[in-house]
């Protein structure tokens, strides 16, 4: 009877400790603002490494420029934000 209690305990901490490791905390990136005639872009920076460039136009929706591998090629993406990848919060 008294072993409930223990056993409940245990398996509560082990639910903490996973969601606990789940939740880690990105990188804030550095961002830089350059005004063109026309756009804004920003760029994003985590270490020092450029992974994303935001493109706002005058007019039109914004979209995100996005190295997701660290190879250089950057892929056009259309969202309201993007996630700092693995390869710059890792420092690799």
């Amino acid at each position: 009877m008294q072993r409930l209690p223990i056993i409940l305990c245990l398996g509560l901490g082990l639910i903490i400790g996973a969601s606990a490791s789940l939740a880690v905390a990105q990188p804030s990136p550095d961002i830089t603002v350059r005004q063109d005639d026309n756009r804004t872009l920003k760029e994003y920076r985590v270490n020092g490494e450029l992974y994303a460039i935001e493109i706002v136009p005058r007019q039109g929706a914004s979209y995100f420029l996005y190295d997701g591998d660290g190879d250089g090629n950057f892929e056009r993406r259309d969202a309201t934000r993007v996630e700092v990848p693995d390869w710059v919060s890792s420092g690799e």
